[in-house]
Parts: C-alpha cells; sequence; structure tokens
C-alpha cells in the first residue's frame, strides 16, 4: 500500500470550514487507504495556522490518537539531508516543514505527498526525481 506523506495544507484545509481548500481535503482525506504519514514541523505549522485564522489547535490531536496520521520522521536522525535540501531551495524559500517532507520521500519512494502547496512541483527529490503528488493544482 503507498503511504500518503502529509504537508500542513491539508490538514488546516479540512479543520478550517472557511479554508479555500476545505471541500477538497475532505474528500481527499475520505479517500485515503494507505497510512497518513508526517513530521513534527508539519503538526507545528498546522496549529500555528489554525490558530491564526481563528481555530483551535486542539482539533489536531483527535488525529493522532486515532492513528489516523502518524508522526514518522525523525528530524534529529535526518537533519543533515534536511539542511541540504533547504540550501538547495533557499530562494524559494523552503520550510523546515517542506524540507522535511522532502526527505520523507527519498525514504519512502512508493509514496505521494498529500499538499496544496505548489512549491512540491518545484521540488526534486534525490536531485532530479518529481515527487509524486496529491494536490488541488
Amino acid at each position: 500500500m503507498r503511504a500518503v506523506l502529509l504537508d500542513t495544507g491539508p490538514l488546516v484545509g479540512y479543520l478550517n470550514l472557511p479554508d479555500q481548500y476545505h471541500d477538497w481535503a475532505v474528500g481527499q482525506f475520505a479517500a485515503l487507504e494507505g497510512p497518513v504519514l508526517t513530521c513534527e514541523p508539519v503538526w507545528t505549522e498546522a496549529a500555528h495556522l489554525i490558530a491564526q485564522r481563528g481555530g483551535s489547535p486542539m482539533a489536531l490531536w483527535p488525529a493522532l490518537r486515532s492513528g489516523g496520521v502518524e508522526l514518522a520522521f525523525s528530524l534529529k536522525a535526518e537533519y543533515e539531508s534536511v539542511a541540504a535540501l533547504m540550501r538547495r531551495y533557499a530562494d524559494l524559500p523552503m520550510s523546515l516543514a517542506d524540507a522535511c517532507v522532502v526527505r520523507m520521500s527519498e525514504l519512502r519512494p512508493d509514496c505521494q505527498v498529500l499538499t496544496t502547496d505548489a512549491h512540491f512541483r518545484v521540488y526534486r527529490r534525490f536531485g532530479r526525481q518529481v515527487i509524486p503528488l496529491l494536490s488541488p493544482q
């Protein structure tokens, strides 16, 4: 089963009714069959954006508690690779969350990244490989 790597946008869209991607995110999550994996930087970014838009970051916790989303990345183990990605894409700039998701895609070649971020169309894994996306664009 192909793993789905979760970026910030769909998580925020799912939990934020007025978000432009809310309906799309709800449909994507309903159709997912494989494991949904993410990292702490995505979780942190989502909590911040949800609070900034007037929502409660506490809405995130049931997804972890139920096992619907798993935190599956060690920045401690992968910091050199993540830093190299952030240097490579410094002109965009690449966020820590995005760098971690790109690195996760390198560690799990049979995956798709669930994102609303157009930068993932520019990012490459292993230097030149297009990252498989589940994206509204």
